[in-house]
């Protein structure tokens, strides 16, 4: 029985080091990963604003040269081809 104990008693001990350095080094990895997120995340640049939309048109002329701003303000690289697309969908559906 006293070796049953003194068994039970190293195997606890041993499971409960292994445990605690475990966590040791989860909450290392963590922390390590946080710093690299919020390095990446200060170095990213912050979007440009998006360009105002242009006003409603009432005739066909309106609408060519909304089209023309449009494709220069992408050539500018103000709009990315997500924005000019949606734009240019909306000018010619409306």
């Amino acid at each position: 029985m006293p070796g049953l104990l003194r068994g039970l008693a190293r195997t606890a001990a041993v499971a409960g080091t292994a445990t605690a350095v475990s966590n040791r080094v989860s909450r290392r990895q963590y922390n390590r990963w946080s710093e690299q997120d919020t390095q990446a995340t200060e170095a990213a640049p912050a979007p440009a604003p998006a360009a105002p939309a242009p006003a409603p048109s009432g005739g066909g002329d309106d609408r060519l040269q909304k089209l023309k701003d449009l494709g220069e303000l992408k050539a500018q690289g103000v709009l990315t081809e997500q924005e000019f697309e949606a734009e240019k969908a909306r000018i010619l559906g409306g």
